[in-house]
């Protein structure tokens, strides 16, 4: 397609993805933590359909991406947890929507705690490309949107 005409690279990544699920069974996000995916192994033979397989291969290819987004949103929920807690402020963590953190913050400690959270995030893990994060204050999501 043209799409991987444009991206080489991904198809080639795709393709790696898929084979390394196959021959060793699991496959790891960049810090190391493995997703197993058994129905991918050659012995997995004839009890495996067609759609089981394809579902597997869909997610031995995202698990890595999207296993190391998950593993640095924990990093960074951590370490915003302690540094709030250390910082004796009084804002609290309260939920966590995929690459989104959600806080209770006292309106005195808004303008501290808002570039503290971007800090935090964006410095939650190392990788070739930035992390970039923002934060927005509001007193629901609408407000925020």
């Amino acid at each position: 397609t043209h799409y991987f005409q444009q991206f080489p690279g991904v198809r080639a990544y795709l393709d790696r993805s898929r084979q390394l699920a196959a021959d060793q069974g699991y496959l790891e996000t960049l810090l190391g933590r493995r997703r197993y995916f058994p129905l991918l192994k050659p012995d997995a033979g004839q009890k495996v359909s067609f759609q089981m397989r394809q579902s597997a291969e869909r997610e031995a290819i995202n698990m890595p991406i999207q296993g190391t987004a998950a593993d640095i949103i924990k990093i960074a929920m951590i370490n915003l947890a302690r540094t709030l807690r250390e910082r004796h402020y009084r804002a609290r963590l309260i939920l966590q929507v995929h690459d989104e953190l959600v806080l209770e913050v006292p309106d005195d400690e808004l303008a501290a705690v808002k570039p503290l959270v971007v800090e935090v995030m964006e410095g939650a893990f190392t990788l070739d490309a930035p992390l970039v994060a923002d934060a927005k204050a509001g007193q629901n999501w609408a407000e925020m949107g």
